[in-house]
């Protein structure tokens, strides 16, 4: 008999429950304004911690509470960067020295590599 119940339909695609006498946890909406002037609500469990921003539904811009209550933005320190890194090390006379000997060094590199280039040049043109 139970195998009759069955055919013919998508098991696992379609619940034969029904949701009565059972009670669905307790939520709450808010609202979120988007930058771009959308309006839209999200629907939270009332225990879950409420973010401050959430992305448009319409545009995927940013979009703030309609409250304005939330976290506060963490002062947070800024990105050292390699160059911050290497002005803590050495100082802007320091660094134009070396940029001297390095450019110093390429440049005489060049100078035999072009050199190179000439002599083989001419060996073939005596060839």
């Amino acid at each position: 008999m139970a195998e009759r119940a069955l055919r013919g339909t998508r098991l696992g695609a379609t619940s034969y429950e029904n949701d009565r006498n059972t009670d669905l946890a307790p939520r709450q909406e808010v609202t979120y304004d988007c930058t771009r002037g959308h309006r839209f609500s999200v629907t939270f469990a009332t225990e879950a911690e409420i973010p401050a921003e959430w992305e448009c539904r319409f545009c995927g811009d940013r979009a703030l509470r309609r409250d304005g209550s939330g976290e506060e933005p963490k002062n947070t320190k800024p990105v050292r960067t390699h160059w911050d890194m290497l002005l803590e090390r050495r100082s802007m006379e320091d660094l134009e020295e070396v940029l001297a000997e390095r450019l110093a060094l390429l440049r005489a590199r060049r100078r035999e590599e072009a050199a190179k280039v000439e002599e083989i040049a001419k060996q073939r043109q005596s060839a």
